[in-house]
């Protein structure tokens, strides 16, 4: 016969994985009658665990928000894929905090079952990631959380921020939404400091003090978007324009917004414009479109196409004459 205890923590892990689930059902699950499960709750509550019963069409019981987290139950699929989890983020700089990744996966790799840690090990240790990993402190859990919550409730908050220089500065700050990419997390939204729409980058946030103001986000608000505009339009060596020929969907589809933006032109033409730091990789962007364009400036740019199109035409010299046999 099966224990009450096994029962207690079936009931628990039931709780967690379907809250609102009736007596009954519950009852058949765990092949007892309604008046154990209503005991099993209770004994659960007597552990910290209070569990909220709910009368009506659609009521059930529910674990109640407490003062502790209730023992996490994983299957070994779930469990598998909070590791992976945290793998990943750790290699990707989607965690927050310094060591918080590494000290959670420790605790869950400590928990698991011994051939379930044998197999994650396993995957960890021969796993490849195409992505290159990420630099750079990450932020802080107490930053990102207070954003996103600014966030959501259309709350200004207080920054106190230190730019790419080290400057410090304070200012009042109506956030938008958070945004990762390429290793880091970024918010963006509306500097009072400034009066304008800026990005910040969350490692270079000291502390973020809610505020109870409201404001009213614009109603075509897109972070994402917002972030890469101005990620491409961080200073540069070179201020780039260049006319394509090309329709501005298939710009757009074929000029990622990290390196410019593109605009249409009265002509029908479309305007990119860019900041480099280098030249050569643009003349290689502008080849591999296919299709003529004009250079509006650097002059500097002109020269790199000419350098690109003359090295390609050395490579093409270099291999055998056509209808000549290949050495081998």
């Amino acid at each position: 016969m099966e224990h009450p205890v096994s029962r207690i923590l079936a009931l628990l892990e039931l709780l967690q994985a379907r809250p609102g689930l009736t007596g009954a059902e519950l009852a058949e699950r765990l092949e007892v009658d309604a008046r154990t499960v209503r005991r099993y709750a209770s004994r659960l509550a007597e552990l910290g665990i209070p569990v909220r019963a709910e009368r009506g069409r659609y009521g059930g019981y529910r674990l109640l928000p407490g003062y502790r987290l209730p023992p996490l139950m994983l299957t070994g699929d779930e469990a598998a894929s909070v590791v992976l989890g945290l793998l990943a983020g750790r290699r990707s700089g989607l965690s927050v905090g310094e060591q918080a990744g590494e000290s959670a996966l420790a605790k869950i790799q400590r928990v698991l079952p011994p051939a379930l840690r044998d197999q994650v090990a396993a995957v960890e240790q021969t796993l490849g990631l195409t992505a290159a990993p990420a630099s750079g402190p990450s932020p802080a859990a107490s930053a990102l959380f207070t954003l996103a919550e600014a966030a959501r409730r259309s709350r200004r908050v207080r920054l106190d921020y230190r730019d790419r220089t080290g400057a410090p500065s304070e200012r009042e700050f109506d956030p938008y939404g958070l945004v990762f990419h390429s290793g880091r997390w970024y918010t963006t939204g509306l500097d009072h400091l400034s009066g304008e729409q800026r990005t910040f980058r969350l490692d270079r946030i000291r502390s973020v003090r809610p505020g109870t103001a409201g404001f009213e986000p614009p109603a075509d608000v897109d972070p994402v978007r917002r972030v890469l505009e101005s990620l491409a339009s961080v200073p540069w060596q070179h201020e780039i324009e260049v006319v394509l020929t090309i329709g501005l969907d298939e710009a757009r589809h074929r000029v990622p917004p990290t390196v410019g933006t593109v605009t249409a032109t009265e002509d029908g033409r479309v305007l990119l414009r860019a900041r480099a730091e280098r030249l050569d990789g643009m003349a290689v962007l502008l080849a591999g479109l296919g299709r003529p364009f004009i250079v509006r400036r650097p002059a500097a740019l002109r020269d790199e196409v000419r350098a690109l199109a003359a090295r390609l035409a050395g490579w093409a010299e270099q291999g055998p004459a056509e209808g000549a046999p290949a050495e081998g």
